[in-house]
């Protein structure tokens, strides 16, 4: 069934390094996940809601048709906002199965507040790109035209994931941004590139390639020093735990990691 993801639900709306994934990767090393579904006892009458980074749109929307046809009768409702504020609304108690963050620093705070079921698992990284318009008419070269006052500019907003990789990225190369707007996510940043909106954004590579010949991608020294890390869980009072765990299994498994890997990401 596609009933579970409307239009109004697709919009939905290292910082991380070793400490942090250290931590979200504890307790995970014997598990084995597989791409089984079925087997593990789901009841395919009930729906399944993940709340997932708008980065992962395109991914995680290829996984759901996937499980939905291994699981007749089963719907999969994907909302895709920033991580940070998918997090605020499970802790306001937002029903919610699965929650899958571009952050690892946003993963821990769902943690904190007791609201994982498990372990969250890193399953996907990303890193950076500039993006402009077909053509490039601004004819921005790399970092350094981020800070050009006479350009439009747009970058995510720094307490999301993507906008804190770009705090990384900028700080590392001593170049101070001069945006003309900060973005609640990554596909917001992007869009505005895509209608015309800007110069150019700073947003991650998958992006740029799900974007197609909407917008242009440049790549720039020193955009491995901001590895964006994904992580996935299982949450707390799910409404079907058998449900949000088989999906979890499809993501974490061979199947789930080619469709991550064919958008650009790089493996957890």
């Amino acid at each position: 069934m596609r009933g579970g993801r409307s239009a109004a639900t697709r919009t939905g709306a290292a910082a991380a390094a070793a400490a942090g994934v250290a931590l979200l990767l504890a307790g995970c090393a014997g598990t084995a996940p597989g791409d089984a579904m079925t087997s593990t006892g789901t009841d395919t009458s009930a729906d399944v809601t993940v709340y997932a980074a708008a980065s992962l749109t395109e991914s995680l929307g290829r996984i759901a048709d996937r499980y939905e046809a291994a699981n007749p009768g089963a719907t999969v409702t994907l909302n895709f906002a920033g991580s940070s504020a998918l997090a605020q609304q499970i802790m306001s108690g937002a029903p919610v199965d699965v929650f899958a963050s571009a952050s690892a620093d946003t993963m821990r705070v769902v943690v904190d507040a007791g609201l994982a079921d498990g372990d969250p698992v890193v399953f996907a990284g990303n890193t950076l790109e500039i993006a402009v318009p077909p053509g490039n008419p601004a004819g921005v070269s790399g970092l350094t035209d981020l800070a050009n006052t006479a350009l439009t500019i747009a970058l995510c907003a720094p307490e999301v994931p993507c906008g804190a990789a770009s705090t990384r990225v900028l700080d590392a190369a001593g170049i101070t941004a001069a945006p003309d707007t900060l973005e609640t996510d990554v596909r917001a940043a992007l869009t505005k590139v895509e209608l015309g909106e800007v110069d150019a954004a700073l947003v991650y590579r998958t992006d740029v390639l799900a974007a197609g010949d909407a917008v242009e991608g440049i790549e720039f020294a020193g955009a491995a020093d901001a590895v964006t890390d994904y992580a996935i869980t299982r949450v707390m009072d799910a409404a079907n735990p058998a449900a949000a765990a088989a999906f979890v299994d499809l993501v974490l498994g061979d199947d789930g990691r080619r469709v991550l890997a064919d958008a650009g990401f790089t493996n957890g």
